[in-house]
Parts: C-alpha cells; structure tokens; sequence
C-alpha cells in the first residue's frame, strides 16, 4: 500500500516495497530481498580488512630482509627481495616435494573423510540397527577427548608398523572425523525424508542403488562444506605430522617450515616466504571451491 494521510494532515508511510528505502536504510530490491545498507558495507568492510591483513603482511615480510623487519616500526610496504627470499625458501626448505607430500596427505584425508562419514551419516540417520543411539553419543563423546592424550598410544602403534616417516602415518589416522559423521548425518536427517527411502526400496531398489541416486545427491552440498574444511585442516596441521614425519623423509609443508630461517640469526623473511608459498595452494582450493561452500552452509541453516 502506498503513503496513508494520518489524523492531524502528517502523511504516515506504509510498509517498505520494492526499491523503498527499509529500516537501517536498507532498500528492497525488485525480487523481495533486502539490500544492504551502508552499515552493512562498512562492517564487512571493517572484517575483510581485518581477515586479509594477515596474508598480506606475510607477502609484505617476504619481500623485505631480516634486518629491516626487526626495525620498529615495521615495515608496510612491499620490498625487492621477494623473488630472491622464495627461491631461497623453495630451495633450502625444499617446497617443491613438500608441497606435493602436503597436497596427497590432505586430497587422501578429504576424500577418505567424505566418503566414510557420509556412508555413517546415512546408517545413524535413516537406517534402524542395535544400539545405534549409544553408538551415536560414543562417536560425539570423542569430540570431547583432546588429540593430544592419544599422541603417545599412537606414536607406539605407527612405530610398531614401521611407517615412521612414511605419509601414510599421517593419511590413515585422520580418515575417520566425528565431527563429519555428525554434520553429515545431521544433514541427511533434513535432505533425505523417509519417504523417499521407502518408495524407492518398494521399487526393488537395493542398498548400492540408493546410496548412488539418493544419499548421494541428497549430501552433495555438505560434502563439498565438510571435504574442503578436511582438506584445510590436513594441510595446516602441524602437532602430529611433526612427531610422525622428519625433515629428511617426506616432510608436509608444516614440517618444512621448521627447517628454514635456522642459524645464530634466523632469516625470518625465508620464513615469511615459506609461508606464503604454503599458503597459495589453499587460497586456490578456497577460490574454486568458495560458492560451494557458502552454498553448503546456508543451505542447512535454511534446512535448519
């Protein structure tokens, strides 16, 4: 409705439409949604200057010397050493073989990851078996337990395998997520209506068949959400990659960087550099995979 005249001749405006000016100076745009106002702008501004600042200051420290970065103040302009202190960084640290042992341990961790909490967010979620509610608070109880008290019991079986600097001491203990288990079963819950899995088994369709055209479709977005967060996770991780893995083995990316910048006098720009040469790989797995995972989450937010 438009404008309404009030008692005593004031106009009294009506209920913001289309293209009219909402509360916070929000306006609405043609297909019902509210536009952001400048508050808005100002505050996701104030976060992503915040969130990238980080990121650019390593570039920043990679450009410049040691001894300029331990001036005060520091630096905020870009250097000319950036190509000397990468190359340095990638030869001594040896970034090459890193950042390939780094991107197999966190593909093999992501995939192993999606693949098993999604077949056990489907069994906890739609399938009726014994004792699957206590199985169920077991598998969150062990969120609870902090990854260092298992260190040691671990250490002792991988080096009773013998795979003490070998990755798949790193692959095979992070296959299994508690945390994805919940998120996809809780997704599944909401996607997949117990309808659907009834019509289709009345169909004759067996367990494979379900699994390929029904979970599988129904848990794509959450895939995507929980395999790329695996997939950051295994390449930032440090704890157990450092005591599993050594520098003259098959180091990750985490594990490489402690060997550089080392001496009387640490090189603290070949460090910054390291870092940003392991930070690359993960901005581009981000960009390609960035609406994916937006849409994965506001997706179960909607879902609720």
């Amino acid at each position: 409705m438009g404008d309404a005249a009030a008692p005593g001749g004031r106009i009294r405006a009506g209920p913001a439409g289309p293209g009219r000016p909402g509360p916070g100076g929000a306006v609405s745009a043609a297909d019902g949604r509210e536009r952001a106002g400048w508050g808005t702008y100002l505050l996701l501004g104030a976060f992503t200057v915040v969130s990238v600042f980080p990121l650019v200051w390593t570039a920043v420290a990679a450009s410049r010397t040691s001894g300029r970065l331990a001036q005060s103040p520091p630096p905020f302009r870009f250097g000319r050493n950036l190509g000397r202190n990468l190359s340095v960084a990638w030869t001594e640290g040896g970034m090459g073989e890193a950042l390939a042992n780094t991107a197999l341990v966190a593909g093999s961790v992501a995939l192993g990851t999606v693949v098993l909490s999604t077949l056990a967010g489907f069994a906890f979620a739609r399938l009726r078996f014994r004792f699957r509610g206590a199985l169920l608070l077991l598998v969150g109880a062990t969120l609870l337990v902090p990854p260092q008290l298992g260190v040691v019991p671990l250490y002792l079986v991988i080096a009773r395998l013998g795979w003490t600097d070998q990755l798949q001491a790193v692959v095979l203990p992070s296959l299994v997520s508690a945390f994805g288990v919940l998120y996809l079963r809780q997704h599944l819950v909401g996607a997949l209506p117990p309808e659907l899995l009834e019509a289709a088994r009345m169909d004759g369709a067996g367990t494979a068949r379900v699994l390929w055209h029904l979970v599988l479709p129904a848990a794509r977005p959450a895939m995507a959400v929980l395999g790329t967060l695996s997939f950051v996770a295994a390449w930032n991780d440090f704890f157990w990659p450092v005591l599993a893995l050594t520098q003259t083995g098959n180091p990750t990316v985490q594990v490489a960087l402690t060997g550089l910048g080392r001496g009387h006098v640490p090189d603290t720009s070949v460090v910054m550099a390291g870092a940003l040469l392991g930070t690359l790989p993960l901005l581009v797995v981000l960009a390609v995979f960035g609406r994916q995972i937006v849409g994965g989450v506001m997706r179960g937010a909607v879902k609720g």
